[in-house]
């Protein structure tokens, strides 16, 4: 609920304070006085967008406060939630600034916000509705909101939202499956190919190294052997052993005689033996280790060939290739699966399909039922208002599925027995629109407890006795909530809880719009003022207070 609003330096007005009420609240005065203007400011705070140049002449920036009282439960708390601001007291005050180089920058409760969280936070505050609405009931964009909401659909679109999300998430799941699928079926050929070339092979990891070591110790072999066998001669009985040994024989002959003289140097002998023995060994063990069939070699360079033929075909590494053997099988793998997983997600997506149609359709049978209930309870609201030969209907037609179901809604209206029916904002007169979307309206307002209703001359091109209809219809939207009405009809304006006449006064160097509150008396006049003119009679004021309820 809109509890005041200041307006700073915003087109004709310098300085305005206003303060608003529950219940019906009017604005009047002569045209050009500056009642638009008001509601300019008011949409400029709530971010909606407007006029271009906004701040008075003369001015570095224009600035407008609004304060709106919140109660537990109202749907702002929520958006307020999520943009992370705290709100105290149940009231929420939003400033917004515009400079003479038209930058924007608006706050919440004293905290700086984008335009996005202004907006959302405004669709919870305010409707504005007039003539020739564009944002609220006429829009055909929004019928079928107001219809789920007069329905009360909240719970069945939320379970139609989840099963959308689900069968969304398993029709991804196996359009990727197949997209998977069928890449690896177009290169069967290959992948089957390169397994049964790399199964044959099996190389190991290292295993490139090593053949490599032996190819060239194999290769250089002959050389190193002979020169091997050379050194085996001389260490071996006719070399270095047989001196060794020779020279132990002709000691030991000796060594009692000279009294252990030769003790060291048999012990010596003894050691260099040993070390030739096992020098000798390892001689052995080398020869034999080189001792090979040639066509050892080829075998040895035949399988390294093959090795680096697959890592360069493949563009690996050599030591790389059991690792991408293993990549080839899980692709087959994955192919060899397909059949199977794809029936699997094929069943998850009929699942899914199903809780969705079910969903869906729960939905448009409830749309269906509600239509004719918004359909009975506007041609009951239309009679009053001298409109009991037009004809209302809601129609529910299959759109293409989405979250929301697969139905669109349209508003039509025939105005007259016979004419055609069409759109309700094409086919309905000024006057006309101006009292489907009160009776529309009307249906409707449980559904918008905490909104703030704007009609800006609503009751345009209407007179006497259907404007007293308005007037009261607007009075009872009023009820338990907060309702303003810019008008020039004095049938409404008498039925107003509150009121407010906009003026407009010149001066020698600017003209500035002023707005001021009415007791009863001057409420009298301004009504009186509205029946007749600049010229105020007796007669006048009597028919105002005849207007005016008791």
């Amino acid at each position: 609920m809109l509890r005041h609003i200041d307006i700073r330096d915003m087109l004709i007005i310098d300085r305005l304070e206003l303060s608003f009420q529950p219940g019906l609240n009017v604005l009047t005065g002569e045209t050009g006085a500056g009642k638009s203007i008001l509601l300019d400011s008011l949409g400029f705070v709530l971010g909606w967008r407007g006029r271009a140049e906004l701040v008075r002449a003369g001015a570095e920036q224009g600035e407008v406060t609004a304060a709106f009282d919140l109660p537990a439960g109202h749907a702002g708390r929520v958006v307020l939630e999520e943009a992370g601001i705290e709100i105290e007291d149940g009231e929420v005050i939003l400033r917004r600034i515009n400079t003479r180089d038209g930058r924007k920058t608006a706050w919440i409760n004293d905290r700086r916000v984008s335009g996005e969280v202004l907006r959302n936070l405004s669709e919870t505050l305010v409707e504005l509705h007039g003539q020739h609405d564009d944002r609220g009931l006429l829009n055909p964009r929004g019928h079928r909101l107001m219809l789920d909401t007069f329905a009360g659909l909240d719970a069945d679109i939320e379970k139609c939202h989840v099963a959308w999300r689900a069968l969304s998430v398993a029709a991804k799941a196996l359009k990727a499956a197949e997209v998977r699928v069928a890449e690896a079926r177009a290169e069967e050929e290959y992948l089957r190919h390169a397994v049964a070339e790399l199964d044959a092979l099996m190389p190991l990891a290292g295993e490139e190294a090593t053949l490599d070591t032996q190819r060239r110790l194999m290769q250089a072999a002959e050389k190193i052997r002979s020169d091997i066998v050379k050194a085996r001669e001389a260490i071996g009985l006719q070399g270095a052993e047989g001196a060794v040994s020779e020279a132990v024989r002709w000691l030991n002959g000796v060594a009692g005689k000279a009294e252990g003289g030769l003790d060291s140097a048999l012990e010596a002998l003894e050691r260099a033996a040993l070390a030739l023995d096992e020098a000798q060994g390892g001689v052995e063990d080398c020869l034999e280790q080189l001792s090979f069939n040639p066509s050892e070699l080829e075998d040895v360079e035949e399988r390294l060939f093959a090795i680096r033929g697959l890592a360069r075909k493949h563009n690996v590494l050599a030591d790389e290739l059991g690792p991408f053997a293993d990549e080839l099988r899980a692709r087959l793998g994955l192919l060899d699966g397909s059949t199977k997983e794809l029936k699997a997600l094929q069943g998850d997506v009929q699942t899914a399909q199903a809780a969705y149609d079910a969903g869906a359709d729960r939905l448009t049978a409830a749309r269906k039922v509600a239509a004719k209930k918004l359909d009975k309870a506007m041609a009951a609201e239309l009679a009053p208002l001298k409109m009991e030969r037009a004809v209302f209907v809601t129609e529910v037609v299959a759109a293409d599925a989405g979250p929301e179901g697969r139905d669109a809604v349209a508003f039509t209206v025939a105005t007259n027995p016979g004419a055609p029916a069409g759109p309700i904002n094409k086919i309905a007169s000024g006057g006309e629109l101006s009292r489907f979307l009160l009776a529309l309206k009307v249906c409707l307002t449980e559904t918008d407890a905490g909104l703030t209703m704007i009609f800006d001359e609503i009751d345009r091109g209407v007179g006497g006795a259907t404007a007293d209809a308005v007037g009261r219809r607007l009075a009872d939207l009023a009820k338990g909530g907060q309702v303003l009405v810019v008008t020039h009809s004095p049938q409404v304006a008498a039925l107003g809880g509150h009121h407010w006449r906009v003026e407009k006064r010149q001066t020698k160097t600017e003209t500035l719009s002023t707005v001021t509150p009415l007791d009863a008396d001057a409420r009298i006049d301004e009504i009186a003022r509205m029946l007749s003119g600049d010229t105020i009679t007796e007669a006048a004021r009597a028919a105002a207070r005849a207007l005016m309820p008791s």
